[in-house]
Parts: C-alpha cells; structure tokens; sequence
C-alpha cells in the first residue's frame, strides 16, 4: 500500500487587520495609480534586511515590475493597503515608479497595460 501524501493545508487568513500595517494611514504619500508599474532600484537588496516582511516582499516582487494592482493581489492586501505601502518604500528610495501610458502610447502598450491590470485584480 502506498503512503499517503500530505493533502495541501489552505492558505490561513491573516489575522494583522490591514490598517495596521499602514499605522492606520489611508492616503500614499506619493500619488499612485493602480496600473503604475512598480520597479525595485538596483542596489536595495543589501538594505532590504531593514524592512519588515511585508515591505521585503514587495520589494522582491518588484523586480518583476508588477503594477500597484498586482502587488495587490499577490501580496493579499487591499490596494489601498498596497498604495501606502508601496509609496513607503518610494519614498524611502527602494523602488520607482515607472511611467505608465502618455498620449503616444501605441495599441500594444494600451492592451497589455490593461491585461496585467487586468490579470492583478482578478487574482484579488
């Protein structure tokens, strides 16, 4: 007889309410949309041992270049909760906000801006 695999254990709720982890702030410091593509600035690992859990994953999320929205999702926090911490870490110079869509953008860049935004609010 075969052993039996462990069956996965789902995913546990957090139980940190989400204003905590902004210190009950609800506006970012710095204005950020939701498809604003997020990057982490070369350099910042060595100083990532100075954040918290939260605020590292992120971080190491963005060196894929997520959007607010997708940080989001993958990190299971309201966007509002994603907006504040992400401009925290903006505005502590671990990671930069890419330019989104200007005037002269073509179709193609409009389309997959909308699918990643897409594809990050659907993962909430």
């Amino acid at each position: 007889m075969e052993p039996r695999k462990p069956e996965s254990v789902p995913d546990q709720p957090s139980l940190v309410r989400p204003y905590s982890l902004t210190s009950g702030r609800t506006a970012p410091a710095v204005e950020l949309a939701l498809e604003a593509l997020i990057q982490a600035i070369p350099g910042t690992d060595d100083r990532r041992r100075d954040l918290d859990n939260i605020n590292a994953t992120i971080l190491e999320l963005c060196k894929e270049s997520p959007s607010v929205a997708e940080i989001a999702a993958r990190v299971g926090v309201p966007l509002g909760v994603a907006r504040v911490l992400v401009a925290d870490l903006v505005e502590a110079g671990h990671v930069q906000i890419l330019a989104t869509l200007k005037d002269d953008s073509s179709d193609a860049e409009r389309r997959e801006l909308i699918e990643r935004v897409l594809s990050g609010l659907r993962e909430l």
